[in-house]
């Protein structure tokens, strides 16, 4: 399973307050799951608020393996972006590559952001008891 950026924040707001909430549920449910992010995932992260410098970055993706871009993640990422804009239904490119990256290994991605990951076809969206975003 690929844990996509909204469910990495989720259940880092989670586990910094205390609480158990719905993403810690749900890696609970799915404790003999692969646990994975992307390449594009990781670089959210390094990004994001959360991360002053590259020893917390590490910190916060050191529990996963990340699957790189690969030969296989650029025909998935061309042929779902060919799909997406021909039926005008384009989504943002950290999440098409996130997207490209779940076809290409056979992964579901875990998010709450479904509407944009169920445009994918034949990509396995998982969410995790959160509104969508």
């Amino acid at each position: 399973m690929i844990l996509e950026t909204t469910f990495l924040v989720d259940l880092d707001r989670e586990i910094s307050r205390g609480i158990t909430g719905p993403a810690q549920q749900f890696l609970e449910s799915h404790a003999e799951e692969r646990l994975y992010i992307t390449s594009t995932i990781a670089g959210e992260l390094a990004a994001g608020p959360r991360v002053a410098d590259r020893e917390s970055w590490e910190a916060l993706v050191s529990p996963f393996r990340i699957l790189e871009i690969n030969r296989d993640v650029c025909w998935e990422y061309g042929r779902a972006y060919r799909y997406l804009k021909d039926n005008r239904q384009l989504i943002g490119a950290n999440d098409l590559w996130i997207a490209a990256t779940g076809l290409a290994h056979g992964a579901p991605v875990v998010t709450r952001n479904e509407r944009h990951y169920r445009r994918v076809p034949g990509l396995s969206v998982l969410t995790y008891g959160l509104p969508a975003v």
